[in-house]
């Protein structure tokens, strides 16, 4: 399908629309706004096989990753829903009021929460599903009575059509004003970014590269009345290797490591670039079991042919830094093995694993070696001791997650080194791995810069929809 850029005057049309929409949405019925939600999970789900394999074919993507994510993307829905339904998200609170109080009178007070206005959500590259059309962002904004514009991905347009389709269906089958959703599409920049100024929308929601985010967030920001801009983008997500439990759990640092870096090709925001661990016998026991399974591992498709392209660019200039040395390499060319699901997209390439290393004191100075590279690689960071963790973790940007991997007793006395995990990220996970972001009440998918533009909120999790909500309070109303 090839993607034709929204002109100026549909990026008009459909901001005035969806401003239009607002006023008799915000004040529909949160159980007209439920059924709006569960019908569109239910058209999804009747697309059957047609979404999965549309998918599959746009992004290379394993039909058992799709069919999980068509999964959680309607549980999002669902949730939502029951939100919406509930309408426990305007968080009501009545003070009463005292006349009698002296010197001054108290006055009666009740505030709760009401819906920004318009919203716009761009769809992700590598979830054409769950943070795309109809994801998390698009889910929780229509919850709580915002209309949504989507501006499609251009790696998954096919995809984004269908699920827009059901979209727009469900909103008809509610009877809901023709500006509650609808969808743009954007061969390059221009769109989203149009969309972005334009006077009409309230707030934005996006996830992807860091770039992309910020110059929407800085545009977002530049207007004359500033919104609301919610970009996740760049995070390494640091693992944090005990010697106990280097010692203790050599197999499940090992094979858990191989499946975090290469799973989706790497291409996940949770994906741990960093590994730090102490240069010991038990750190080369896991290591020497790691290298061999990331060497084995088969090449396959990135989602673009542009991340593909950056991301060897990256490791290039990386492999160049003095002090950094390879450690494992797969195979990038070995046809008969590689793990397609579908036939690529025109221009799209294969990567393979890579694993890279190197000393502390060179990671302390190298500025570089902080960065994200997003596909199947990762960089161990030799340390003397755990000592060096603390150093480590302070000279870190902000994160979506961080890793600790250790056993009883190894964090008694690392109160300061835990401290500056939870300053540095929005979720520290204890020996597990961060790829994988449970959908719950007490979800944290966010964190400090560069990580997200708004470390205080969440993309995942019921509590998303606080992103497009602001409190109101009324003063001595009228009966």
């Amino acid at each position: 399908m090839n993607v034709t850029s929204a002109t100026v005057e549909e990026v008009n049309a459909a901001a005035e629309s969806a401003a239009a929409a607002f006023y008799p949405y915000s004040r529909s019925a949160p159980a007209l706004r439920a059924r709006f939600l569960r019908a569109i999970a239910l058209g999804i789900e009747g697309l059957g096989s047609t979404l999965i394999e549309c998918a599959a074919r746009e992004t290379t993507l394993a039909e058992a990753r799709l069919v999980g994510e068509r999964g959680r993307t309607c549980a999002q829905l669902r949730m939502f829903a029951d939100i919406a339904e509930a309408n426990q998200w305007i968080d009501e609170c009545i003070e009463a009021g005292d006349p009698s109080r002296t010197p001054q009178p108290k006055p009666q007070i009740r505030s709760r929460f009401v819906p920004l206005g318009p919203v716009v959500v761009f769809g992700a590259s590598n979830f054409p599903l769950a943070f795309s059309v109809a994801g998390g962002d698009t889910a929780s904004a229509l919850a709580v009575g915002c209309p949504v514009i989507v501006k499609a991905h251009s790696a998954h347009p096919e995809t984004s059509s269908l699920v827009g389709k059901i979209v727009s269906l469900a909103a008809a089958e509610c009877a809901l004003p023709k500006g509650v959703f609808s969808m743009l599409f954007d061969a390059g920049y221009e769109v989203g970014v149009n969309l972005v100024k334009h006077p009409r929308i309230m707030a934005g929601a996006f996830t992807g590269s860091r770039s992309g985010g910020v110059t929407l967030w800085r545009a977002a920001q530049a207007r004359a009345q500033p919104i609301p801009f919610f970009a996740e983008m760049s995070s390494v997500n640091p693992i944090f290797v005990f010697p106990g439990a280097a010692a203790a759990r050599a197999s499940a640092i090992a094979a858990g490591l191989h499946a975090s870096i290469t799973g989706s090709v790497g291409q996940l925001c949770t994906k741990p670039g960093l590994v730090f661990a102490v240069d010991d016998a038990a750190t080369k026991v896991w290591l020497e079991a790691l290298i061999p399974l990331l060497s084995r591992s088969a090449p396959a498709t990135m989602l673009t042919a542009a991340i593909h392209s950056t991301c060897q660019r990256l490791l290039d200039e990386r492999a160049r830094i003095e002090g950094v040395r390879s450690l494992a390499q797969a195979q990038a060319q070995a046809q008969a093995q590689v793990q397609v699901h579908a036939p690529a997209p025109a221009g799209s390439t294969h990567a393979a694993a890579v694993l890279q290393g190197v000393d502390v004191d060179t990671f302390l100075r190298t500025p570089a070696l902080h960065d994200e590279i997003f596909g199947p690689t990762s960089l161990i960071v030799q340390c003397s001791s755990p000592q060096d963790f603390l150093g480590c973790a302070r000279a870190l940007e902000g994160q979506l997650t961080a890793t600790i991997w250790a056993e009883p007793g190894e964090l008694k006395d690392q109160d300061e080194f835990l401290w500056t995990l939870e300053q540095r990220a929005g979720r520290v996970v204890f020996n597990g791995f961060p790829t994988g972001v449970e959908v719950g009440r007490a979800t944290v998918h966010g964190g400090p810069f560069p990580a997200t533009t708004d470390s205080r909120f969440t993309s995942v999790g019921t509590h998303a929809f606080a992103r497009f909500i602001r409190p109101v309070a009324y003063q001595n109303e009228l009966s």
